[in-house]
């Protein structure tokens, strides 16, 4: 398998990324960090903010992270841009507009992986620069792959019965970014494949077979 671009560039992107929205990229760290104290103090109601707080990052990707910088080096991030976008409405709909996404901290063996892999997203920067990349040639937040390792360990935290639909694309992006981790040597992202994996067996068991799309 080869790539439309090569690993220098591609770190390249995330320097630029890194460089122009420091700020941000904090910022939406600190939305995913309070959302996590949001799912452990288990308010009524609280689904509205997290399935809020998943949206804006999965846009944030599609919008700032896909189309302004990694467009510029491969033309496939329109289309990524397009279904991280999709995601999002996806999660406002069913889970701020109807309220469909009600979470629980504990209750289940599934929560031990929600957690595992909710403080995996949180501390993903330090997890790249532990493996050698240096800042600010490194994925940070706001983009695509802690997204989705954030977004399946809350999704592992909602209570049944779960949208299919709000599922597909954070498992499809984890076998496309999964597979990309083993040629681009961002060894962080191979836990995409064991989140994707698990998130699509959980969906699949024959409770959840008649959740609606």
């Amino acid at each position: 398998m080869s790539l439309p671009f090569t690993a220098e560039q591609f770190f390249d992107v995330f320097a630029a990324y890194n460089r122009a929205l420091w700020p941000a990229v904090i910022g939406l760290w600190v939305c995913a960090l309070i959302a996590v104290v949001t799912l452990a103090r288990h308010r009524p109601h609280s689904g509205r903010w997290i399935a809020a707080m998943l949206a804006l990052q999965w846009v944030w990707a599609g919008l700032v992270y896909h189309a302004a910088f990694f467009s510029s080096i491969n033309r496939g991030a329109w289309l990524f841009s397009g279904l991280f976008v999709a995601e999002g409405v996806l999660l406002i709909r069913h889970g701020v507009v109807h309220d469909g996404l009600q979470f629980s901290p504990l209750g289940s063996p599934r929560h031990i992986l929600a957690w595992g892999l909710i403080a995996y997203a949180l501390a993903y920067p330090l997890l790249v620069q532990a493996n050698g990349h240096t800042f600010p040639r490194t994925p940070t937040y706001g983009v695509p792959c802690p997204t989705t390792l954030l977004t399946v360990g809350f999704l592992f935290a909602a209570d049944p019965p779960l949208p299919r639909l709000v599922t597909v694309i954070p498992i499809v992006w984890a076998a496309v970014a999964g597979s990309a981790a083993v040629l681009l040597g961002v060894r962080a992202d191979l836990m995409l494949w064991v989140a994707g994996i698990a998130l699509a067996g959980y969906v699949l068991t024959p409770k959840t077979s008649k959740v609606p799309a």
